[in-house]
């Protein structure tokens, strides 16, 4: 099995608490079958809003990340399959993608050094 890394982007979010519970219960079911399948590698993480960007050869840093909402890279996993296409099968699966995100599926290059 090969290694992807799901780049999830997009910031929709339900309004309501009830809506946001339920979201997050679709995410967490869907973690954990994802892990029951004996794909999920690392499970990542949530990515705050705020952040900063370095730029260049003079690495001048500004305030960030300014992309447009549904292109902001809103956090990531590492899952294990068999090779892109199976990755981007597993990832239909996503919860972000029911509020109008979506995921980028990358494969990893393992770098022997």
């Amino acid at each position: 099995m090969s290694e992807f890394t799901y780049l999830f982007r997009g910031r929709n979010i339900p309004e309501s608490a009830e809506e946001r519970q339920k979201h997050l219960e679709k995410w967490i079911g869907w973690f954990k079958d994802l892990e029951a399948k004996g794909h999920m590698k690392n499970p990542g993480h949530p990515l705050e809003d705020t952040g900063k960007v370095v730029t260049g050869a003079k690495k001048l840093i500004k305030d960030g990340p300014f992309a447009e909402a549904k292109d902001v890279v809103a956090g990531y996993i590492v899952v294990q399959a068999n090779d892109l296409a199976h990755a981007a099968e597993l990832a239909k699966g996503c919860p972000i993608l029911e509020v109008g995100g979506s995921v980028e599926v990358r494969p990893v290059r393992i770098l022997n050094m």
